[in-house]
């Protein structure tokens, strides 16, 4: 298991131990939801020829503080068969936790916007390294993401929108930035 993995993973169960406390101490009821929702990724370059498409899933974990405020942890795993004109594959694994913000949480229609940072893998790809290149290479991830669930019951909702910017910087031989554009839709079990 890499560092960076074992870091996120520290850092995000001393998030979710935080939250817990502050949820024992707020008076409205403890809320935590999951969701499960398919991922389609375009990747944003100045040249249109480059841009490609990777298809995918995401699972996050939400956990309500207090008045709109919480957190969330995001895994989220995509592949491209070609990237670009290359024909080259890419596999990428994020995850990514931050603090989110929901607006309307009790209401059957709920916004929310969050910030979560953590690490990227890239792998089944070629990357440039020192001595030649390697399959898989890691790297920060930054993602800014909204979205709109539409509460069906008590404990189901549905993720009708998932939208958000993804920004690595795992290698390139070029700048070492990816930008990516994220959509997505899913369910959402309420607890």
């Amino acid at each position: 298991m890499p560092n960076s993995f074992r870091i996120a993973l520290c850092l995000w169960l001393l998030a979710a131990t935080v939250s817990l406390r502050a949820q024992a101490q707020d008076s409205s009821p403890a809320t935590a939801d999951l969701a499960v929702t398919f991922i389609a990724e375009r990747s944003l370059k100045a040249n249109t020829t480059e841009n490609f498409w990777m298809q995918g899933g995401s699972a996050e974990a939400g956990f309500h503080l207090m008045h709109g405020v919480g957190i969330a942890a995001n895994y989220t795993g995509t592949h491209g068969s070609s990237i670009g004109d290359t024909g080259v594959p890419l596999t990428l694994s994020v995850l990514s936790f931050g603090p989110r913000y929901r607006w309307h949480r009790d209401s059957r229609i709920s916004v929310y916007g969050e910030g979560l940072f953590g690490v990227a893998r890239g792998t089944n790809s070629v990357f440039p390294a020192t001595s030649g290149t390697t399959s898989s290479a890691n790297s920060f991830a930054l993602e800014l993401n909204a979205g709109l669930d539409y509460r069906l019951t008590s404990h189901l909702a549905l993720r009708a929108l998932d939208a958000g910017y993804l920004r690595t910087t795992l290698p390139n031989a070029t700048n070492n930035e990816q930008n990516t554009l994220r959509l997505g839709a899913g369910i959402v079990l309420r607890f």
